[in-house]
């Protein structure tokens, strides 16, 4: 066993070893969703554009599994390395993997046992329909090797290897990148050949990852490491349920924002269709900037995780800080774009009509006006998952979803009508991050006090 630098490397290069890698595997998660609506806007139009959004809420649940799993195992390893317990972390680890199977098999069954009655809760109208059912029926074969994937490059990273948790997913939506104009404007699939496309790409880093299986360097597995231990699970889970739950939430805030939408766009010149695909055109493209957030996040948490377990605490104030300086610095390159050029980004999705546009570029500027201040709430989630603090890292997870967004989404219309759905994201922004600030503030207190 070699000793871990996280416990004596310096943070600064040790947040570009990880972050780096890590904000590129979750840009190219990312990039599967916008590729397919590139691809599918130009190809199918607006209507696809909408079906694709849809669908979303399908991505986004998976992603709750896999980092459920991923970042709750990913930490207890961290945590069970930085004491120098390295048969724990093996348990942990392959209980972990063992889980992502479990639970992704019995996603695929249940979404495409419940397919059409959820595409009409997620708010699919009746001409998107048709194009979301045909979508998200095949993406769904590849969710269970997505939650494997995403679960298993979380633990990757936590064996100190970014890299290659990087090209697990690269491998993949290199793949899907170059099958899709195939089969969309080659072979003339349709939403069909971007779905195709992107499961395939899915299988391929799946395989991909699996290969780390014999790889791992801080730990060595034995046959009782894959047995399926309920009292591990719970600890797992329970590390994994702020990032969980933040995912969740999305998808819950996705659903009532897209209802919201065709409701309140009934009501105006823009009806149920433009909203609609101008919200995941919104979303999509917002989805670059906090993957790199993520990314960012994700890079910290094994540092956090690792000297907060070795009782460093100045390091982890300092994998803090730097983390939440990058954070801002992406967030406000984002912020500068959405308000200066949202005309550009969205015609990357294909053209529409003049009132398509019209609502895109509002809905862009209003609700991701406060896309500043987003980086600091998703990182003080993430810090205080690495430090063992799940209960308080679920609370900042859900703050801006579920505890501001969703109740200003369904108060806000009442009296401002649809404009009211768009001013909700900025407002639940700025609640969120000053919430952030006050308890990570207490807890960098508290740690100044036990160094």
């Amino acid at each position: 066993m070699t000793e871990n630098p996280l416990g004596y490397e310096k943070i600064p290069k040790l947040l570009k070893g990880f972050a780096i890698p890590s904000i590129t595997a979750t840009l190219i998660g990312s990039l599967y969703n916008i590729v397919d609506q590139i691809f599918i806007g130009q190809g199918v139009g607006y209507l696809g554009n909408a079906a694709t959004n849809v669908s979303y809420p399908f991505s986004t649940i998976c992603l709750a599994i896999s980092l459920l799993i991923g970042i709750g195992s990913a930490s207890l390893f961290s945590l069970y390395l930085g004491k120098k317990q390295p048969d724990s972390a093996a348990k942990t680890a392959g209980n972990g993997i063992i889980l992502m199977f479990i639970f992704g098999l019995a996603y695929l069954i249940i979404g495409e046992s419940l397919l059409p009655q959820l595409l009409k809760l997620f708010g699919a109208t009746t001409e998107v329909f048709p194009f979301a059912q045909q979508y998200a029926s095949v993406t769904l074969i590849g969710m269970p090797f997505l939650i494997v994937t995403n679960g298993m490059s979380n633990l990757i990273r936590a064996d100190g290897s970014p890299k290659y948790s990087m090209t697990c997913m690269v491998i993949g939506a290199i793949a899907n990148t170059i099958l899709d104009p195939i089969f969309i404007f080659v072979f003339h699939w349709g939403i069909f050949g971007a779905a195709l496309a992107t499961i395939l790409g899915q299988i391929l880093s799946f395989m991909f990852a699996i290969r780390y299986l014999w790889r791992f360097k801080t730990i060595r597995f034995q046959k009782n490491c894959f047995r399926p231990n309920i009292k591990e699970s719970l600890k797992t889970c329970s590390m994994g349920i702020s990032s969980s739950a933040n995912q969740i939430a999305i998808t819950l805030v996705q659903i009532v924002l897209h209802n919201s939408l065709t409701y309140y766009g009934a009501q105006t010149v823009y009806g149920t269709d433009i909203p609609l695909a101008a919200c995941g055109i919104v979303m999509k493209t917002n989805a670059i900037i906090l993957a790199i957030v993520v990314g960012i996040s994700q890079g910290v948490q094994p540092i956090i995780g690792f000297n907060y377990g070795a009782k460093q605490y100045s390091r982890v104030r300092e994998a803090y800080l730097l983390g939440i300086k990058w954070n801002m610095i992406v967030s406000a390159i984002g912020f500068c774009l959405f308000q200066c050029f949202p005309q550009s980004l969205i015609s990357l999705f294909g053209d529409g009509d003049k009132l398509y546009l019209e609502f895109s570029v509002l809905f862009m500027r209003i609700f991701l006006f406060m896309v500043l201040v987003n980086g600091v709430q998703v990182l003080s989630s993430s810090f205080f998952t690495a430090i063992g603090k799940a209960l308080r890292g679920a609370l900042l997870a859900l703050t801006r979803q579920v505890f501001f967004l969703i109740p200003l989404i369904l108060i806000l219309p009442l009296h401002f009508g649809i404009m009211g759905v768009l001013f909700a994201g900025p407002v639940a922004d700025f609640s969120a991050f000053v919430l952030s600030v006050v308890l990570v503030s207490r807890e960098l207190k508290l740690q100044k006090k036990l160094s």
